[in-house]
């Protein structure tokens, strides 16, 4: 479960909250459409563009679509009080480790409910008991292949132990800052660690608080619902495990040492050292909560990490930059990117599927909510024909949505372009003929079978691929999935040739589970004058904020606003992406 949100609960936090509530009353069973509320509900405060305080105030929550007047009750409560006496009720009525169950794969919510009515199920270890048993195939709608799936799903979990993947982490690192923030004595919480550097895994959410009494911060972040154990507490810190397994920890410190801890507590390891070989080298010592001179005095007043990094002679370096990968010696020269891309550059969403294939919604769905977001255009490109398994759309559909895509138009600000996401098929051909191709404004090119080719075949079919005469995205490039499945086999250098050499650009996909291509190769394409698409690969209108996850694994990458397609306008975007230049 997610921690109670605090007092004056920000937007995510309360959107947390109410999905929270959908799970739970899902779990309970009784009126689906009641549990479907809140999870819309959720997903409608998480999209806001509006401020939430705002609309609370002036009592316009109703006019957000998705929201009617009780759930706007329930959200004024959470957002005034950091309370929802609904959720307080439905977690003492479920068992703590319902939601774990979540987490398992091949474990739908529905799924949960059903073992939780029939066999009492509470956690993983009972799911685990039961399936190793063989009573869960004698529950009504599940069977042995079902159980082989969830003894297979709970085997994954356990393999991958309980590191979070980005979007994960990043969620819960809020919750949990929102939770200490809550606390009188916390002057302010910043959420350090991997998930900071927004890596594409996370194995601790870590936060580092500035704090007026710092063992307060710590009794209040221990008195969190969720913590399963004390790990570690003492001199100002806290170190946990959270239901579930997830660790996190609190350091906190008076607030003339947090920019020091701030960094020493982002990392990574081997950036902070070169940091404090540089305050070696300047007669300084960087210790753990400060930048002292050789005597012991402090050497200066830090007001910001930029401070400390100008104090020893560096330009201020990003926390996704700091893995020791050139950029202190960048950052000395002063020839670090100052205009790394930031995510109120982007003004289009790329790569976005509807219910034409495999996505949940309509385009004019989408499109509102591209709109939502304060885009100013969205690409509809949904699966070629090839890919049958996910709707892949023949000439004729293909033609169909073209006149749907003109209908919702009519109705929405938000520039819509008419694309595909065409398979790259096993000879490197892509997969409509030209005379289709031509009358789009947006091909993403992209492979979804036969990943297993060898190294010399694969580099093969994706040259040919890049090599086409026609404006093409190379999407989800590598075809990796974080954690579950390895990127194909090819020689990506020489395939990035190509595409440097040929007209294409290259997809960052803030797909959760893609983030694809990783940033040491998106360092590549940049050597080679490749430009990028910043991609959501959404199938609903809640993905498609996917664009920043997206954002964080171009910054990690090094990419500058002006090597970004997507950050022109819908003009300028449809002229140097359209397939015929």
């Amino acid at each position: 479960m997610t921690p109670s949100p605090p007092a004056t609960a920000d937007r995510l936090a309360v959107a947390a909250a109410l999905r929270e509530i959908g799970l739970l009353l899902e779990v309970k069973g009784g009126n689906p459409y009641r549990a479907r509320a809140y999870k819309r509900g959720a997903s409608a405060v998480e999209a806001l563009a509006a401020d939430l305080t705002k609309l609370v105030a002036e009592d316009r929550l109703t006019q957000v679509p998705g929201i009617g007047a009780a759930l706007a009750a329930q959200i004024a409560e959470l957002h005034r009080t950091g309370r929802s006496s609904m959720l307080e009720r439905l977690r003492a009525e479920l068992p703590p480790g319902i939601l774990d169950l979540v987490r398992v794969p091949n474990l739908s919510v529905e799924r949960v409910a059903a073992l939780h009515r029939a066999l009492g199920i509470r956690s993983v270890a009972e799911l685990k008991a039961a399936a190793e048993a063989g009573r869960v195939r004698e529950v009504k709608g599940f069977g042995e292949k079902t159980e082989k799936k969830i003894l297979d799903g709970i085997a994954e979990l356990e393999a991958r132990g309980q590191t979070l993947l980005l979007h994960e982490a990043l969620q819960m690192g809020e919750l949990l800052r929102a939770w200490v923030a809550a606390s009188p004595h916390a002057l302010r919480v910043d959420v350090a660690g991997e998930a900071r550097r927004r890596t594409e895994t996370v194995d601790q959410i870590q936060l580092a608080v500035a704090a007026r009494d710092a063992e307060a911060v710590v009794d209040h972040f221990l008195a969190l619902p969720q913590v399963a154990a004390v790990v570690e507490r003492g001199d100002g810190r806290g170190h946990v495990r959270l239901a579930g397994g997830v660790h996190a920890s609190v350091e906190a410190v008076a607030p003339s040492e947090h920019v020091p801890t701030l960094v020493r507590l982002t990392g990574s390891s081997a950036h902070y050292e070169k940091l404090q070989a540089r305050a070696q080298a300047a007669d300084l010592v960087l210790s753990e909560r400060a930048l002292m001179t050789r005597r012991g005095r402090r050497a200066a007043a830090l007001a910001d990490e930029a401070a400390l990094y100008r104090r020893l002679g560096l330009q201020y370096v990003p926390p996704e930059l700091r893995e020791d990968e050139g950029e202190v010696e960048a950052a000395a020269a002063g020839t670090l990117p100052e205009d790394l891309l930031e995510e109120s550059d982007v003004r289009g969403l790329v790569h976005c599927h509807t219910h034409y294939s495999d996505g949940k919604h309509s385009v004019e769905e989408m499109a509102r909510g591209a709109d939502e977001l304060g885009m100013e255009y969205i690409t509809i490109t949904d699966h070629s024909p090839t890919a049958h398994y996910a709707g892949g759309l023949s000439e004729d559909r293909l033609k169909q949505q073209w006149e749907d895509i003109d209908r919702a138009q009519e109705k929405v600000k938000v520039r819509l372009l008419r694309g595909t996401e065409s398979d790259i098929l096993a000879d490197g051909a892509l997969d409509y003929p030209d005379r289709i191709l031509e009358q789009l404004d947006v091909v993403v090119a992209s492979i979804h079978n036969r990943y297993k080719m060898g190294e010399d075949e694969m580099t093969r079919r994706l040259v040919r691929a890049m090599r086409l005469p026609l404006f093409k995205i190379w999407g989800h490039a590598l075809g990796r999935y974080v954690r579950t499945r390895p990127p194909i086999a090819c020689r990506v250098e020489e395939v990035l040739d190509a595409a440097a050499a040929s007209k294409a650009a290259i997809e960052i996909s803030g797909e959760p589970r893609r983030l694809d291509m990783e940033p040491r190769w998106v360092r590549k394409a940049r050597e080679r004058g490749l430009r990028f698409v910043i991609s959501t690969d959404a199938h609903s209108v809640r993905a498609l904020q996917n664009f920043r996850y997206g954002v964080a694994m171009a910054r990690r990458g090094w990419v500058r606003k002006g090597e970004v397609l997507n950050a022109l306008g819908a003009e300028a975007f449809r002229e140097a992406v359209r397939p015929v230049q």
